[in-house]
């Protein structure tokens, strides 16, 4: 699934294209992509974006008239892209706006399962769709972010997956995360020191900026994670190979040498071992 630096990308890259141009047909979106019918999307005809926002894994595209938010949802397959006139795109998107001049935003999603949703809202019902969200972490700081710690008696890498505590961060950039914080995925939130804590909190900053330049860049998924996905390969602080753990919904790659003392974890039985 997309996360922060991947969103944030996007949003930058389409903030002023979407802007540019008044609507000229909204539609049409694949029944399971879109997610509401009152207002329908031909309310947006006609009108004009008033440029592209970003809350946690989402994107929002508010009307510049402020009666209307077109609230996107990725998931884990789907890709927004903005077609500049003239320019081949897919016959039957699961969703597509078309901007008079010629320009189109398409969302496409692989695979047979549609999970990519789209609501068009109005602003009251956008924030209250969004206020289960915990805040940002971008920017979060050491003090938040030891509050949060404090009142959680979880794992790292669960903790900061969970939207609902922290936004923006999900399997992959928790893993980058504490492996570059040199913590276990497998420590408890409770757990950490006030050095650890600021080392975490400076860590997710870095990070997530990291990943979001590279991402600005067109850099692909091979070039910007430095430990997801790597297993086997040599770790990039200490060459040891890279290590994982393979749960029901998602895999934690990690450095045993870095980040758990040296202890290899089989499995999630024997997590106990690296509290």
């Amino acid at each position: 699934m997309p996360e922060l630096p991947e969103m944030e990308a996007w949003r930058r890259a389409l903030n002023d294209p979407v802007s540019a141009f008044p609507i000229e047909k909204a539609g049409p979106a694949h029944v399971a992509t879109l997610k509401t019918y009152d207002p329908p999307l031909s309310a947006l005809d006609g009108r004009r974006l008033a440029g592209a926002e970003r809350r946690a894994k989402r994107l929002l595209f508010p009307t510049d008239d402020g009666e209307l938010v077109l609230l996107v949802h990725l998931m884990s397959a789907g890709r927004l892209r903005y077609l500049r006139a003239g320019e081949a795109g897919p016959k039957t998107p699961a969703f597509r706006l078309r901007f008079e001049g010629g320009g189109q935003l398409v969302l496409t999603e692989g695979g047979p399962k549609k999970r990519a949703g789209v609501w068009l809202l109005s602003p009251e019902a956008a924030a209250a769709e969004l206020e289960h969200l915990g805040p940002e972490a971008l920017g979060l700081g050491a003090e938040r972010l030891g509050e949060i710690l404090t009142d959680q008696p979880r794992r790292l890498h669960s903790l900061l997956r969970d939207q609902r505590v922290i936004a923006g961060i999900g399997r992959a950039w928790a893993n980058e995360i504490l492996h570059a914080a040199q913590l276990s995925p497998f420590a408890r939130a409770q757990g950490l020191s006030t050095g650890q804590v600021l080392t975490l909190a400076e860590t997710i900053d870095s990070e997530l900026e990291r990943g979001l330049e590279l991402r600005e860049r067109g850099a692909k998924n091979a070039k910007v994670y430095r430990v997801h996905d790597k297993l086997g390969e040599p770790c990039y602080v200490c060459g040891s190979p890279i290590a994982r753990v393979d749960f029901e919904e998602h895999t934690i790659y990690y450095c045993p040498e870095c980040q758990t003392g040296g202890r290899v974890l089989k499995d999630r039985r024997l997590s106990r071992l690296l509290r």
